[in-house]
């Protein structure tokens, strides 16, 4: 199993944040401390908008 990480921008303060897509824990924002992506088993559930995808 392979995976990419992604660059998000966190929904309440708009700060981008680069994270894996496969995150095994919670992932909270940097800045503001906002949850931006949950585990599934998978890929994360991420919250807040993808703004590239990174290989």
């Amino acid at each position: 199993m392979t995976g990419s990480f992604v660059k998000v921008k966190c929904p309440d303060c708009g700060a981008e944040q680069i994270i894996f897509e496969r995150a095994a824990t919670v992932v909270k924002c940097n800045v503001c401390g906002a949850v931006i992506a949950e585990p599934r088993g998978g890929k994360a559930l991420i919250k807040g908008e993808i703004l590239e995808e990174m290989q």
